[in-house]
């Protein structure tokens, strides 16, 4: 399965009071590089701290711990920033990367859900959607359909009658003995209106 991650965001400074965080990004983003993703985590979380809503330093960070072997944190990061954010680009990007990082966890369900938000934000996603498709083939393969057969089949058969006690059994016969020589004596009696004796027509 394709799912790379999506790695890094691009810079953008617009403000004196952004360019701290910034340049952090930036320091951060040498140290991933260099594959040193535990220092570029330190580094993003400086960022943050600076600027808490900040979403190049939270998908960023999201990578490095991904980098670490920490998928349920960058999992746990990439659903902040997808929840936090407006921009649907940096949405999408989230949810991808979720996707990516389920598809590797064999999390086959969840990470179709994650493809399918991904390209909810962004229609135009070839990769999810090739990714999407490529979870679904896996999913179905993980569970054939021979299963739904299966349940339709104990759906269609009856199921057990529960156990009856002697007596209820007894009851049971009883009304049944009764009802039939109502039904009996039901029966004689259209026969004698009708004139009881007549042979058949053959």
């Amino acid at each position: 399965m394709k799912g790379t991650l999506i790695v890094g965001m691009l810079l953008c400074c617009t403000s004196l009071w952004a360019q701290e965080p910034d340049r952090l990004i930036q320091k951060g983003n040498d140290l991933y590089k260099q594959q040193q993703y535990q220092q570029a985590e330190v580094t993003y979380a400086e960022a943050l701290a600076k600027d808490p809503n900040n979403a190049t330093a939270k998908f960023n960070q999201a990578n490095a711990l991904y980098k670490q072997n920490k998928p349920d944190e960058a999992i746990r990061v990439l659903n902040d920033l997808a929840f936090k954010t407006q921009d649907q680009s940096v949405k999408a990007k989230a949810y991808y990367n979720k996707g990516a990082i389920l598809s590797a966890q064999k999390k086959l369900e969840e990470s179709v859900e994650a493809y399918k938000d991904a390209l909810r934000q962004d229609p135009t996603d070839k990769d999810a959607r090739e990714n999407l498709q490529k979870a679904l083939m896996e999913l179905k393969k993980k569970n054939p359909p021979k299963k739904e057969n299966n349940k339709k089949q104990q759906q269609k058969q009856p199921k057990p009658q529960p156990k009856m006690s002697q007596k209820e059994a007894e009851q049971r016969l009883q009304l049944l003995e009764q009802k039939e020589k109502e039904v009996q004596q039901r029966l004689q009696k259209e026969k004698s209106r009708q004139g009881g004796g007549q042979g058949k027509d053959w």
